[in-house]
């Protein structure tokens, strides 16, 4: 404990606000696709592995970070569009096991397509030269890209719910997850909200791919590990609650930064420690509500 000030405490506490921040993204498009489809969605880490390497291809054609933050959801997205209408689609109704196995094989599939293409080693990827280097956070120097995911992660989560909230397609969202019946009664095609909210959820996977590849560089299986957390996460805040993924997400990245600082060994292990007590409190996760699996 020697060495450890108030200071140290708080950048520490910086640091997994931004690790959180990616693990809130990957919650959210987790549990936006579960909470309207109730698909178990397995492929959800290879959606964050393929839009690391979209972004990293698209920038050696347009060499412009910015312009690949907009491109990369767009191409996972419309990545997912595709797998969803052409093969999670035909399982609705036959239970939740098979577009949970068949999502688990299309990780698989997309894992093996990108080692053909780029190959097994991984890629390094440089931070933007505007956010490179640190900047004075009161407490401390702190590095600019990690303020930059936090806040990215603030606008796509505000622009999300305004989204869902505000406009008349986030009302049919909102009423599809409670009873899509009665939507359907209404005369909207469900099948093109869900494809929708599947793109919606894709794409925000492959943004955070995007955003963690300067941190941690890319690899093909980057998405395996990530896909636990995002579970993790989920099941913390409650499967099919945003509100649950935002607040879960970011509890495990500080807790798990903290835990690196005192206990290293540990780190990787306090996210199930927190899952454990959340489940043996609130079974449904802290924001969770019954019925959601019927």
């Amino acid at each position: 404990m020697d060495g450890i000030t108030a200071q140290l405490l708080a950048l520490q506490v910086f640091t997994g606000l931004a690790l959180g921040a990616i693990y809130t993204l990957l919650a959210v498009g987790l549990s936006l696709i579960f909470g309207m489809l109730t698909v178990v969605n397995f492929a959800h880490g290879a959606f964050f592995m393929v839009g690391a390497y979209a972004g990293y291809s698209l920038y050696q054609y347009v060499p412009n970070f910015w312009l690949c933050l907009v491109g990369v959801p767009l191409i996972t997205g419309l990545i997912g569009i595709v797998a969803e209408r052409f093969l999670v689609r035909p399982l609705y109704g036959r239970g939740i096991d098979y577009p949970l196995l068949l999502t688990f094989g299309l990780a698989y599939v997309m894992v093996e397509l990108v080692r053909i293409q780029f190959g097994k080693q991984g890629l390094p990827v440089d931070t933007p030269e505007l956010l490179q280097g640190s900047v004075d956070v009161l407490i401390g120097h702190f590095p600019l890209y990690r303020l930059f995911v936090i806040g990215i992660t603030a606008v796509v989560l505000a622009a999300l719910w305004l989204f869902i909230e505000k406009t008349s397609f986030g009302l049919i969202v909102r009423a599809g997850a409670r009873d899509p019946e009665i939507v359907r009664v209404l005369g909207i095609d469900i099948a093109k909200v869900w494809l929708i909210v599947f793109g919606i959820g894709t794409g925000i996977a492959g943004l955070a791919g995007y955003l963690s590849s300067p941190m941690q560089g890319i690899t093909p299986e980057m998405g395996g590990s990530v896909l636990i957390v995002a579970f993790v996460v989920t099941v913390v805040g409650g499967m099919g609650s945003l509100t649950g993924a935002v607040v879960a997400g970011l509890l495990v990245g500080v807790v798990e930064s903290l835990a690196a600082l005192f206990a290293p060994e540990a780190a990787k292990v306090s996210m199930f420690v927190i899952m454990a007590v959340v489940l043996l409190v609130r079974p449904l996760g802290l924001f969770g509500r019954a019925g959601l699996m019927s």
